[in-house]
């Protein structure tokens, strides 16, 4: 689906007056993937919902029963990466402006002055985590399949996830980021991605019940009310925690090659934990080096830090092979054969991994954001 009808705006109002402001990201045929235009729909009602008095709450959802976000439009970033590479220059800035705008848009809902409450039923990944993960209320389902899967694809845990890792039990943010898992709603839950798992067949009046709440304007009084409401669905149906049997010995602050290692010797602990091994071992060598660097660079970074050296790393992305590759192999041919450009961790430079994180212009295009 194009055009307006990709993001669906609603005002409700509420009992007392004030609106709850909705937003259904709407395109179920691509698992509501965010593309630039989605972007460029949502940014302004943002904008204009956080400055109007009258409006309590937001309410973000996506359409269908399968995904909240399944990512981002990657379709469209490997045709304009590929067009930049055939030309040999930039001829497309499409995938730089998603990703600028994307952050900037991550980063408005991080901090966003009322209540934002995001129902992140069925799959959530990249961009789809990126607002999951911003909002106030987290709100996960027990179908819930979270997934941080860049390592399979050239790229890396962007869109605020580097913020989510950082606060994340350390040991956590590794095996998630360096094996591209997929989690369950337990376990999403162990990370701090979500704030409440509520029962899936009660969305609807999840979304009913908050359209008839009283909200006051004031922040901590309706945080609380909202928090108060969505645990009275709370479900205690959870499948069992995958993450369980990460040990918290992994840490990003021993060599990639000794985290690789250390990763590597769980094998045998669960079927979970193999099938996120064996993932590692053919996914990106670059991107999992990638990951390491960003954990460890981000210890004592601020939210307006991780957006910026997202930014940094997203712009290599675009402009080197991996990404696009990633994709070809993925989604356009389908061969699932990625030829990356370093077949294994072992033949990986560390220059490589650290050329990533070199900023490739004089000011960052999210420099400005904290100010």
């Amino acid at each position: 689906m194009m055009g307006s009808d990709s993001v669906l705006f609603s005002q409700i109002i509420l009992p007392g007056g004030r609106l709850l402001a909705h937003a259904e990201l709407n395109v179920p045929s691509t698992l509501n993937s965010l593309s630039l235009e989605m972007i460029h729909l949502l940014q302004p009602k943002l904008d204009e919902w956080a400055h109007t008095p009258g409006i309590a709450a937001v309410l973000i959802t996506g359409a269908g029963d399968r995904a909240f976000c399944a990512g981002g439009d990657i379709q469209a970033l490997y045709h304009a990466i590929r067009r930049n590479h055939e030309a040999g220059k930039v001829v497309d800035t499409y995938p730089f402006d998603f990703f600028e705008r994307e952050y900037r848009l991550d980063y408005c809902l991080h901090t966003f002055p009322k209540p934002v409450v995001v129902l992140g039923h069925g799959v959530v990944m990249g961009g789809g985590l990126g607002i999951l993960s911003a909002a106030s209320h987290r709100v996960l389902t027990e179908k819930s399949r979270v997934a941080i899967p860049e390592i399979t694809i050239g790229l890396f845990p962007d869109a605020g996830t580097t913020w989510l890792l950082k606060n994340m039990p350390e040991h956590l943010a590794v095996f998630t980021g360096m094996t591209g898992s997929h989690c369950n709603a337990a376990d999403a839950m162990v990370c701090g991605v979500g704030t409440v798992v509520v029962d899936s067949t009660r969305i609807a009046k999840i979304r009913d019940g908050i359209a008839g709440l009283i909200l006051t304007g004031n922040r901590t009084q309706d945080d609380r009310r909202l928090t108060d409401f969505l645990r009275r669905f709370e479900t205690s149906k959870l499948p069992a925690s995958e993450l369980a049997a990460v040990p918290k010995s992994l840490s990003a602050a021993t060599s990639l090659t000794d985290t690789v290692v250390a990763i590597r010797k769980l094998s045998g602990t669960s079927a979970w934990i193999d099938r996120c091994i064996t993932t590692m071992n053919s996914g990106c060598a670059t991107s999992i080096g990638v990951v390491h660097e960003q954990i460890r660079r981000c210890k004592s970074f601020s939210l307006a830090d991780a957006f910026r050296m997202e930014m940094v790393i997203a712009t290599h992305c675009a402009t080197n092979r991996e990404f696009a590759e990633g994709v070809r192999a993925l989604l356009i041919d389908k061969d699932n054969a990625p030829k990356w450009s370093y077949p294994s961790l072992e033949s990986l430079p560390s220059s490589h991994i650290k050329s990533h994180f070199a900023e490739p212009w004089p000011v960052n295009p999210l420099a400005d954001l904290d100010r």
